[in-house]
């Protein structure tokens, strides 16, 4: 078994990363879609609706409902990494525009934010690129940039609550850690991040089965202090500690009973206070009724 560990971990180094998986980011945004009142749920759905991948999202969840096409839409930021229709900056050539969107990057250092030991940044943008997204959906009039940044935000804010997508410069959030988890028949050796995004459930997680797992959370985990990005990203941070598995496995460390308990328990309240936050955030930006579009 030995011999094969290299092999294997060169396969896991393959393997794409991003945050909370599809259905993490999915029970985010049913959570904050209830923080919502009508008129911004209204608004909210008008902008999205002309968002050039807008029937792609209707097509995923089968249903117009507003709440499944922004549910839907909180993932849209980790499914171009593999369009083609889309490039890595600084990495490939910009790609053809696309009708509706003012880039058409992957930003992949928006998803994440790395510090040191004396918590000083060295890599990534997720708090800063957060502030900056709020600041344009507060003050934008362009139509094309509120759409565009609306499901960044949606999904950005999930990524902030995820402990290794504010982590430790020099293993790439958990993703240059690899660990044993017998709690996984499929995989049971992979990268910790990976461990960590798929503790929300499987990602084709939509419908009524995502909606009743939303509830469960909300009736299970208090809501939060709102906060702010820096309260927040700090919370991510002081997880950490807890987010590595120290119990000696075969060959890695391995994910016993205790630590997945309590780290599903982490990903299941950090989930509900993502919700909270972003439902309550946008809230108090789209709940009026008056349109800030140029005429």
């Amino acid at each position: 078994m030995r011999r094969l560990l290299p092999a294997l971990l060169c396969l896991l180094a393959s393997l794409p990363v991003y945050a909370w998986n599809a259905a993490g980011h999915r029970l985010v945004a049913v959570i904050a879609w209830q923080q919502l009142s009508p008129a911004a749920r209204d608004t909210i759905a008008a902008h999205l609706a002309r968002h050039p991948d807008h029937t792609r999202w209707a097509d995923r969840a089968r249903s117009s409902d507003p709440i499944a096409l922004f549910a839907e839409a909180a993932t849209w930021p980790d499914d171009i990494r593999n369009d083609p229709r889309f490039y890595d900056e600084g990495r490939q050539p910009a790609t053809e525009p696309l009708p509706g969107l003012p880039d058409t990057a992957r930003h992949k250092r928006w998803h994440y934010i790395d510090l040191d030991t004396d918590e000083r940044v060295r890599a990534g943008e997720l708090d800063s690129r957060i502030e900056r997204l709020t600041r344009q959906l507060k003050t934008s009039r362009q139509p094309e940039q509120i759409t565009y940044a609306l499901p960044w935000l949606l999904h950005l804010v999930g990524d902030i609550h995820q402990p290794l997508h504010v982590g430790r410069h020099g293993d790439e959030g958990g993703n240059a850690v690899e660990i044993e988890n017998p709690f996984n028949k499929r995989l049971p050796f992979s990268s910790l991040h990976l461990y960590w995004d798929d503790l929300p459930g499987p990602p084709w997680l939509r419908g009524k089965r995502l909606a009743e797992n939303a509830r469960r959370l909300l009736e299970r985990y208090p809501a939060p202090e709102q906060g702010n990005v820096a309260l927040w990203r700090e919370e991510s941070h002081r997880l950490l500690d807890s987010a590595y598995p120290t119990e000696p496995g075969s060959l890695l460390p391995v994910v016993s009973d205790t630590f997945h308990r309590a780290s599903r328990d982490t990903a299941n309240r950090r989930i509900v206070e993502a919700g909270y936050r972003l439902g309550r955030l946008l809230d108090s930006m789209f709940s009026h009724t008056v349109s800030r579009e140029t005429p």
